[in-house]
C-alpha cells in the first residue's frame, strides 16, 4: 500500500496573459505545508474509490501508467475551486500513489498532462514535486489562439526560478464560505475571454515587478520586498481579470483584501487564483495577530470561514510505501 500527502499552493497570478507577447502565462506561486490531500493506494482488479473525483483520476492513472488496477481512499482532502490547488495536488497523488502501489516511479512532470494538469500552470506540478516559490516559463505564445492546446497535446512549463522561504514566515491563508472559485469548462471560457482582451503594457510592468523585486527578495528571504511584489502583480493579474470576476478580485475576496491591506503585520494581500481564498504573509513573531486580523474580517463582514497559519514548504509530496 502507498501513501501520499501533498500541502496546498497559492497562485500570486501569471506573467503575461497577452498574446501580442513571445510566452503566455508563466505562473507564479508557493507551496504550504498545510492544509493536505492525502491518499492511499493498493492494487486492486479494476479501479475503486467511494470518491467520485478521486476515482476518475485513478481511471486516468491506470491508464497512464498501464496497471491492472487501484483501490484509492481519501484519507484528508483540499477545499476545492478555492484557490490553493486542490485539483493538482489531488491528480497527481492518485498518479504517485498508483505508481508506487505498484511499484513503479510516477514520472509526475512527464505524466501531469495526461492526468488532465499542467496544461495553463505549472505552479501545482512544480510544488507538488518541491515545494517552494516556484515562477513557470509559461509557453510559447505561437502554440496558442485563443484555445489551449488539446487536454494531454502540451508539457508542463519548465520551472525557471525557485527558492525555499524562510522558516519563520507563515502565510495566513482565510478561505470563506463563499460560492468556488471558477474550474473546468467555465474557466476555460473565462480565461478565453481575458487572453483575447490582455493588455500587453501590464504584463511589461509585471516583468520589472518580477526581476527587480520579487525575484531579488526571495532569493534573500525579506519579507515585505517579497510581499509588497505579489500584491503588486496580484493587483496587475486583477486588471485583466476584472470583467470576467467583478472587479480586481472577485466578491467577497476584494472586501478582505481590503480589510486585511490595513493589518500592520501582513505583507502580500491578495487572492489567489479565481478565489475565494485570500492571503497574507507575515513572521512568526505576528502571526497571532494576523490571525486575529483574518477572524476580525471575516466577523465584520458577516462571513463564516477557515483561517489557516501555514508554513512555506521545503519539500514536495511525502510518499510511504508499506510492503505486506
Amino acid at each position: 500500500m502507498a501513501t501520499v500527502s501533498a500541502g496546498a499552493r497559492l497562485h500570486v497570478g501569471f506573467q503575461n496573459l497577452s498574446l501580442a507577447r513571445e510566452r503566455l502565462y508563466g505562473g507564479i506561486g508557493v507551496g504550504l505545508a498545510e492544509p493536505r490531500v492525502t491518499v492511499t493506494a493498493e492494487p486492486a482488479a479494476g479501479v475503486a474509490s467511494d470518491d467520485p473525483l478521486v476515482r476518475a483520476y485513478a481511471s486516468r492513472a491506470v491508464d497512464v501508467l498501464n496497471v491492472s488496477g487501484i483501490a484509492v481512499a481519501l484519507e484528508e482532502s483540499l477545499p476545492r475551486h478555492v484557490g490553493l490547488g486542490s485539483g493538482t495536488q489531488l491528480a497527481l497523488a492518485v498518479l504517485t500513489a498508483t505508481a508506487r502501489a505498484h511499484g513503479l516511479e510516477p514520472r509526475v512532470r512527464e505524466s501531469a498532462p495526461a492526468m488532465g494538469r499542467g496544461g495553463r500552470s505549472g505552479v501545482g506540478v512544480a510544488t507538488f514535486e518541491g515545494g517552494g516559490f516556484v515562477v513557470d516559463a509559461g509557453h510559447p505564445t505561437t502554440r496558442f489562439t485563443t484555445e489551449p492546446p488539446a487536454e494531454g497535446d502540451w508539457t508542463v512549463p519548465p520551472v525557471v526560478s525557485r527558492h525555499d522561504l524562510p522558516a519563520d514566515w507563515r502565510f495566513l491563508v482565510v478561505v470563506p464560505d463563499a460560492d468556488p472559485g471558477r474550474s473546468g469548462d467555465d474557466e476555460d471560457a473565462s480565461m478565453r475571454t481575458v487572453v483575447e482582451r490582455a493588455d500587453p503594457a501590464v504584463a511589461d510592468e509585471i516583468a520589472g515587478v518580477v526581476t527587480r523585486k520579487l525575484l531579488p527578495a526571495a532569493a534573500a528571504g525579506r519579507l515585505d520586498p517579497f510581499g509588497e511584489a505579489i500584491a503588486e502583480i496580484g493587483r496587475k493579474n486583477g486588471s485583466w481579470y476584472a470583467d470576467a470576476q467583478g472587479g480586481v478580485f472577485r466578491p467577497p475576496a476584494g472586501e478582505l483584501v481590503e480589510a486585511l491591506e490595513g493589518c500592520q503585520v501582513l505583507s502580500g494581500v491578495g487572492q489567489s487564483s479565481w478565489g475565494p481564498v485570500v492571503y497574507g504573509v507575515t513572521d512568526t513573531a505576528h502571526a497571532d495577530e494576523a490571525e486575529a486580523a483574518a477572524d476580525d474580517a471575516l466577523a465584520a463582514r458577516g462571513l463564516e470561514g477557515r483561517v489557516i497559519l501555514a508554513e512555506p514548504a521545503t519539500s514536495g509530496a511525502r510518499v510511504r510505501v508499506d510492503e505486506r
